[in-house]
């Protein structure tokens, strides 16, 4: 049985690196692994996708909309942009932070209201988690995208493998041990 994980975010918050540790977590597991990445002017703030399939055996790394069996958001308003795309009885996964795009700045939009009400109400299965503020806890914001990674390899049920080998292999040496403490804050967020 093939499984579709979609993290979403915008430019500069890690999904990329965050998806490219899964995958590798999911090979090392025996998996066969397929990832797409989509960087929509990500350097300028834009949306970041991520599709991630594994299984015995994946032809396409590409999740259809209502085919993802984990959402995980790294910005709220992004949830909401891709929650299409999160099959019926779903889990999601999002980021209780909130980055303003230029438009919001600017005054020509404003930021939604109650984003994190509408997604509770509109998905059973949600863990909203502070990662922000759990990475500042540890020391930098930007370790946010590991904390979310420890939640998702959480709610995916892969306690098998060896996430903190993995993490060594991937994270530069002088972030190892603060990416591995906020890969175990991440996992020990539980979905309400």
């Amino acid at each position: 049985m093939t499984k579709g994980i979609l993290l979403v975010g915008v430019g500069g918050q890690g999904t990329i690196l965050a998806s490219k540790v899964l995958s590798e977590g999911l090979m090392r597991a025996g998996y066969d692994v397929k990832m797409s990445e989509i960087h929509g002017m990500s350097q300028r703030g834009g949306s970041v996708t991520t599709h991630v399939k594994y299984g015995d055996r994946v032809y396409s790394p590409i999740i259809s909309q209502g085919e993802a069996d984990i959402l995980a958001s790294f910005e709220k308003v992004e949830a909401v942009r891709w929650l299409s795309y999160l099959k019926p009885g779903g889990t999601l996964i999002v980021n209780d932070y909130e980055i303003r795009p230029l438009s919001v700045l600017t005054g020509a939009a404003e930021y939604p209201g109650d984003v994190m009400g509408k997604l509770s109400s509109a998905v059973r299965n949600t863990l909203a988690i502070d990662a922000c503020g759990i990475a500042l806890g540890l020391g930098n914001a930007k370790a946010q995208n590991i904390v979310l990674l420890g939640a998702l390899v959480k709610c995916m049920k892969l306690d098998g493998i060896d996430w903190h080998a993995v993490l060594r292999d991937v994270i530069p040496p002088k972030l190892r041990a603060l990416n591995s403490k906020a890969f175990d804050m991440g996992a020990g967020q539980s979905v309400k």
